[in-house]
Parts: structure tokens; sequence; C-alpha cells
């Protein structure tokens, strides 16, 4: 017997659940059929359903047919209960949307076939009430293709255009179609797996007319699902029972689970569990049957998991999409005078697992409690469902809508973590995206620069956090934020500091850029009667919303457009009032849209970014042996690392000159006494750059001496370099080696070139020597400060070192040695002096100049090969 789980869709009140009562009656599942108006259904069995006569929670029942054994899922209809249905989208097989054949296609419905597209599950409508619609099979078809152009009339069972529909739908049916042979089920079925055909059937839920024609379709047309042995689930919902169980209710995409069976799962804040299962319970309404096997494809409440949380993956399950729908008004909570709002934060706790769009906040600072809800029929829900399980008659206050914030123009943001022992330093691109992109991470770092587990730490920290704006404190949206160089110190690096630097990079970045406020918009549907037409349009315009060219049909005019939320709040009552109640008004929320006036919001809001100090903008840095704060628009000053967007002006602060963090040596000096004791002098001083009278007086010393240079700083800090590294990595470095070996040669110091390559795997280190010059490749795992501070220590000790680096952490560590250090860009002015006096002492052979050592090489080598030198 094959396996099936089947959602049942619709919008409210168009006939869902009566539908479902009427097939689990005709499958033998039920002795009677209940009623929405006799509270009395299998499904709406909650009090709270039964008195308002909607769906509020998703209910399962389990019935068989024939060969076909379906998990049937009853969803909410209500707009406000829509998070609820998307989250049991995620564990359908095939979906059955009703439509109300006196309504046709809503808003709503538009909205469900949206959701059914995107996680891409086969779908069949059934039209219901005919009964009471005036409207033929031939019109609803035609409004159907709204939806799509495939779908097909299957109310008849012999239907000889039937066959023609399904054949246009796939080119190869199309041919077999001609050559005079029949389509068969197992093609027709394939054709609805692939959301190429939509089987549509005619009926009456209530009558029970065409429900068994769309049972037999159910059992004719479904495939079962494909399932890998391996264990594998993905919950879809948390519920309690009436004795205050916890369940996880899940659907086993693989393997099978059993009592007693332990299972292991990570929690929503990253902790691993591992529990046993204490039930297995296989529910139909409120009643259930326990099982000590479920086997894959099956949808059962498991007991005994505490932590797991709707929309988990179990096992080898893959991760589950995003939630589309979220809610766009946030309320504050009103609780009795008698009731402590942290003593009850757990209680709602509990709410929230239940329901995730809830998004429960608490802000110590003021005690007060905010959740976010989709409108204000789930307010009334809440609070009724407070009263029946707490016993606190909570209130709550009118509500505002959930305002988003996003950017207008691309910027460099830079985070810099930096307290004693301690060390980070992250920057970032943020880059505005369309409207409905959401948040987009990645990384275009290379790992030479910043190794690949720190910057998947990076990343995980960028997706763990809600970001705020800096216009109102409203979440971040539409924006794609790239990971574009970072740093860490080998040895004072935590996964904590590259938090810090993260979430002051990203902060750092929205302080610079052009902030755009955005509001959430609704598409609403309002029908009146005609002569009502000229209010309703100016009313809409008062509102800021934009509109349609008005319909008419008869005595009633209908108007469609899009509105902001916050204007459109309270209108539908206004409607029933101006119109003596025969006027109806249906919104949907459509997304987020530029807010109408942002300036009169950001003023009401109040919120000042540079106060909020657990979003904050600055940085942190070190010097004389503390960490000090650098305000966000002073960190270009004191960064550790170049910038990465190339611009003319990145911050709009005031042009005031700050100090760098370059140390002097007095400061350096007192930093090393104080964390390393005295420090010993280097018997040896800096040749100076001027002119030499000869070649051979430099090597008149007592000591070797040695110049270190650390080859990929200097490549990434000289322009030329730089540029061609872009391009050609190796000529880069066989350009620095050709530089560096003329330079040896002239001023007869031994030169050691160090090349970072500690991220090849089972490299085990080379030592090359490039004509005059020592090449040094540092093994796996070993990175090039490490080589640098480890070879400075062995022969600093008798011997005159330099270091050229522009590398600050590693100008600290060979100070503590007592050498002298160089920045990448006083080496190169040394080279431009030394080829100088090349220049000139060719000029005396050749009578020729260049302009550079690289040039004299090349020019040499050009002329060797001619036979000229």
């Amino acid at each position: 017997m094959k396996k099936a789980t089947i959602g049942i869709l619709a919008h409210v009140d168009a006939g869902k659940t009566t539908l479902a009562e009427a097939m689990l009656y005709l499958a033998g599942k039920l002795k009677k059929p209940g009623r929405v108006d006799h509270g009395d259904t299998c499904l709406d069995n909650h009090p709270l359903e039964r008195e308002r006569g909607i769906t509020i929670f998703s209910q399962q029942a389990v019935f068989t047919h024939g060969t076909l054994e379906a998990t049937l899922l009853d969803t909410p209809g209500h707009v406000d209960f829509s998070p609820e249905m998307e989250r049991t989208l995620q564990v359908l097989d095939y979906a059955i949307l009703v439509i109300s054949g006196t309504d046709g296609v809503q808003a709503h419905t538009r909205t469900l076939w949206r959701l059914l597209e995107l996680y891409h599950i086969p779908t069949f409508l059934f039209l219901t009430k005919m009964d009471l619609s005036h409207r033929t099979r031939q019109s609803l078809l035609a409004e159907l293709e709204q939806l799509s152009a495939n779908c097909v009339d299957f109310t008849d069972e012999d239907d000889s255009q039937r066959a023609e529909r399904l054949a246009l739908c796939r080119e190869s049916l199309l041919e077999q179609y001609l050559d005079g042979q029949a389509i068969g089920k197992e093609q027709v079925a394939s054709l609805i797996a692939g959301r190429e055909v939509f089987p549509c059937c005619f009926g009456s839920g209530l009558r029970q007319t065409g429900v068994d024609r769309l049972l037999a379709l159910l059992e004719d047309y479904t495939q079962p699902a494909a399932c890998p042995p391996a264990f594998s689930a993905r919950v879809f919902k948390i519920s309690h029972d009436a004795q205050g169980s916890r369940l996880t209710h899940l659907k086993l995409t693989g393997g099978s689970l059993s009592v007693r069976a332990g299972v292991s799962y990570t929690d929503a804040a990253g902790c691993a569990h591992t529990e046993k299962v204490s039930q297995l319970r296989l529910y139909t309404g409120a009643k259930f049957t326990a099982a000590e096997t479920v086997s894959a494809g099956s949808v059962c409440a498991v007991t005994g998991l505490s932590a797991t949380y709707a929309g988990q993956c179990l096992g080898a399950q893959g991760a589950a999409l995003p939630p589309v729908l979220e809610p766009v008004m946030r309320y504050r909570i009103l609780l009795p005078k008698d009731v402590d709002a942290r003593q009850f934060l757990p209680k709602l706790r509990l709410l929230g697992e239940e329901d995730p769009s809830l998004h429960i906040e608490y802000q110590p600072q003021l005690q007060q409690i905010h959740v976010q809800l989709m409108g204000a029929v789930q307010a009334e829900i809440l609070k009724s469902l407070v009263l029946e399980r707490f016993g606190v008659a909570m209130d709550m206050d009118e509500g505002h809508v959930l305002y988003r914030e996003t950017i207008e123009d691309t910027v460099e943001g830079v985070g810099h973590f930096e307290p004693l022992r301690h060390y980070a330093e992250v920057h970032l691109i943020l880059k505005p995206l369309p409207r409905g992109s959401g948040l987009v991470f990645e990384s275009a770092c290379r790992e030479d620069v910043l190794a690949r587990n720190w910057q998947r730490l990076i990343l995980t920290h960028l997706q763990e956090k809600q970001h705020l704006g800096v216009l109102t404190g409203s979440p971040i949206t539409d924006m794609k934020i790239t990971l574009a160089a970072g740093r860490a110190h080998l040895k004072h690096t935590e996964g904590g500091d590259f938090r810090q630097a993260t979430w002051r990079a990203v902060r750092q970045g929205l302080m610079q850029a052009k902030s755009l406020l955005l509001e959430p918009v609704c598409a609403f549907t309002l029908q009146i009667p005609a002569s009502q037409i000229g209010r309703a349009i100016n009313d809409i315009r008062q509102r800021h919303g934009t509109f349609r060219t008005p319909e008419s049909t008869g005595e009633t005019a209908i108007l469609t457009g899009t509105a902001p939320v916050s204007t459109m709040n309270g209108y539908g009552l206004e409607v029933a009032s101006y119109t003596r109640g025969t006027g109806h008004l249906t919104c949907q929320v459509q997304g987020y849209a530029p807010c109408h006036d942002p300036q009169a919001v950001i003023a009401r809001m109040a919120y000042a970014p540079e106060r909020d100090t657990d979003n904050p903008a600055d940085s942190v840095f070190c010097a004389h042996g503390a960490g000090f704060n650098v305000p966000w628009n002073q960190v270009w000053d004191y960064m550790h690392l170049e910038r990465c967007l190339r611009q003319e002006t990145v911050v709009s602060a005031p042009q005031v000159r700050y100090r760098s963090l370059r140390l002097d040596d007095r400061e350096l000096e007192a930093i090393m006494e104080r964390e390393f004791g005295p420090i010993r002098r280097p018997m040896y001083t800096r040749t100076p750059t001027a002119p030499r009278e000869a070649p051979q007086t430099l090597a008149q010393q007592a000591r070797s001496r040695y110049l270190i240079v650390d080859g990929y700083n200097v490549i990434f800090s000289w322009d030329a370099l730089r540029s061609l590294a872009q391009t050609d990595l190796e000529a880069a470095r066989q350009q620095l080696m050709s530089t560096l070996c003329n330079y040896s040669a002239y001023t007869k110091c031994r030169l050691i070139l160090v090349f970072d390559a500690y991220r090849v795997p089972g490299n085990p280190g080379t030592h090359q020597q490039f004509h005059n010059i020592e090449v040094v490749y540092t093994k796996h795992n070993e990175t090039g400060d490490s080589y640098i501070e480890r070879l400075v220590h062995d022969i600093g000790k008798n011997e005159q070192v330099r270091v050229v680096t522009s590398d600050s952490l590693i100008q600290l560590s060979v100070f503590r040695s007592g050498v002298l250090r160089m920045s990448a860009g006083e080496f190169a002015r040394e080279i431009d002096a030394v080829g100088d006096e090349i220049d000139q002492f060719i000029t005396g052979l050749r009578g020729g100049r260049f302009n550079n050592v690289g040039d004299s090489v090349r020019q040499a080598k050009k002329e060797q090969e001619n036979g000229e030198s």
C-alpha cells in the first residue's frame, strides 16, 4: 500500500473543513460527517475553533482508500493563521486546493498558489459549493487560468477532450496522442507529480457530490515518495496535550523510528541533545493510537524530545526553506497589575514554541513583553488561549506595523575587536538588493588572507543575529553582505572575537550608508455599490494607496490595488459602515515598499543608533597594553587592513584628522617592557638610504646582516605587484624575487624571502636558492608570521636583522627580539634609492638610465639575448 501525505488548503470559509469531513466519512473513517455550523467536526476539535467556526490549528487524520494510505492535514484558511499553514507545507507530498464555486479565485487563493509553487507541491483542485453557485464549470475553469493554463477538468471519468488537453502539456505525449495511442495512468501521474497538470474536480463537500471522484483521483494518480534507508525526519509543529506533555509532530522522510530509540539533534541555541522516544502517536483529530514503530512516509507525534522546534530537520534530512509569510504587526502585552512580566514570560515561551511566528520579545529595561501577530483575529485568539491555559486575562495595545530598513548604496563596513589578548578584524561589503530578496550572505575573501574556518565562522555570526537598521532600529532586509577581508591572530584570536568584529562591521557599514525605511503594503480588493465608487477612490488616495481601473458588474463595483498596511487598518469597519453592510474589503500582505512618510515615522520612533549599546558600531583597538574605543567614523584611521572598496568619500563625518595607530619606538618600548620586561638593544643602527660612496663599504660590518621579507605582504602593499597578482600571482612573485636579487647584490645583505603556504595540504615546506637570495615556502599549517617570528628569535641574538612587513602584529613581535622593522612602503622607497644608485653606476658605463631595479634587470636580460651586453 502506497503512502501519501496530503494537505488541504483554502481561503477562509471556502468549505475546506466540510470537504475534509466528507472525505473521512466516505473513506469509512467517520460514522457521521460533522458540520462546522453544528460544532461537531472531527478536525476542528478545539473549543475556540468550534466557537468561531474557523480552523486555527493544523490537524491530521489517517484514512485508507483502496491501495492508498493517506495522512490528511487540515490547515487554517484565515490569513491571520497563514504561518501555521505554511509550516505544514514542508511535509506535504500532495495538496488539495479548495475553491468556493460561489466566490471563485480570491486574493488569498493566489497567495496559496504561489506557496505551493515555491515548495513544488503537486496540487489537485476541488471546486466546492457548486450546489449553491450560479456559475458554470466553463466560467470557473476560465478563471482558474489566473493560476495556471494547465488546470484540467477530471470530474467526469470518460471525457474525450481531457486526453487532448493532457497531450498539450508535454511534447512526448502530444506525439503519442497524434499517433492514436492512449495516455496511461502512470503518464498522467507523472504530469501531476511534476506540476505540469492540475486536475480539477467539481462538487459539494456538504452534499458529498464529487468527493468520491476526488478520492479516486488521489488513489489513481498519486505516486509514493522515494525514501532513503537512513533515518530522517522534518518537524512541522510543536504542541502540548491536555496533560501538558510536549508533542513533536514530524514526518518521517527516511528509515524508521521506534519507541525508546535515541534521537540526536541540535536545538535552536546550538546545543546538542540525545534523547529517547517515549511514545509514538498516530492522530486522527483529537484521538490517537499508539505505535511501536513508524516507517518512512508516516506523520506522527513524538513524546520525549524536549528541545525540538518547528521547521527542524532530524537525521539526514536536508535544510528547510525559510518562511515566506511573516507577521507585519507588533503588539505590547498588557498584564494585570498582580502579574509580574518576568515570571509570566516562560509561560508565553510555551506558546512561542507552538507558534514561532509570535517572536516573543522581552525588554528588561522597560519590563515589557512584545509579540508579533498577523492581525486582529490572531490577537483575540492569543488572548483567549492565555486565559484558557494560564488563567491570566491579558490585553494588548493597539499595535503598530513592523518596519524594515535597507540601504540604497554599496558601502564597506569594518569591525575591529582588540582588547588585550584578543584580536579580530572584519571587512564587509553591504550591497542593496531588489525588494523581497531578504538577506544574502557570502564570502569573497581569499583563503591566503583569512583561513576558511574563520570565514565560515563569520558567515555563521552574520546569520545568527537579527541586525537592526539605524533609522528606527527595525530589522534590515533586501541586502547582500559579502565578507571581503579579515584578519586573525595565531595565538590571541578566539571565536567570540570574530562575533564582535562581524556585528560591529555590519553596524559600521549601516552608519555610513544611505538608509531607506520600508513599510508593509497590502493588496486589497474592495467590493462596494457602484454609487459609492467615488468615495472609495478618494479614501484610497487619502491612505496613500494606488489602484487599477474600477470594474463594474451590474450594481457592484470592484476596486483593486495596493496600500500601506498602516493606513488600511480599520478601514474594513468604515467600509461596512458607509455601505450599510453591503461593502466588503479583503486585504493580503504583499511585501515591503518604501515608507510613504518616513520622516514622521523616524521622529515618532526617536531611535538613537549611537546609544544602542546592544548594537555598537564602534571598534575596539589596543594601545599601551589596554583596549580603547574608537568611534565608527574614525575607524578608517586605525584599521589594520586596507580598504576593499575604492571610493573618494566613505563617511559624511566632520573633516577632522586623527592620529593613526602607528606606534613610535617609545610607545612600543613601553608596551614590551610592561609585558615582557627590559628589551635588549641591538648593536646595529639602520643604514641610511642616502647615496652611498661606494658599494664596497656596505660589507664592512663585524656581524652578518640579514633582511627578512614578508613576501605576500609586500606584493599586496605595492600597487604594481598587487595589480599583477590579481591576474598572475606567480608572475608577481617572480618580479619581486628579481627585484630583491638586485637589491641584495648591491647592498651585500643576506636576504630571506618568506611566502605563506600553510593552506597547501601535505606541503612539507621548501627552502630554495634563487640566484643570490633564499626563498622560503612555509609548510602546511605553518603561517608566514610564525616562521618569521621563529627565525628572528633564532638569528636575532647574534646577527643584525631587519624585517620588512606592514603587518602590525609581526612588527610588535619582532620588536620584542630587539631587531629592526620596516614597513612595505618604507622598503619601496629604499628600493627606489638603491635603484637610483644603480642607475648612476650604469649610466657611467652605458650612458643609459632606468627607472627602477626591475626595469634594469629586464633590460639587461633583453640585451644579453640580443648579444649587446
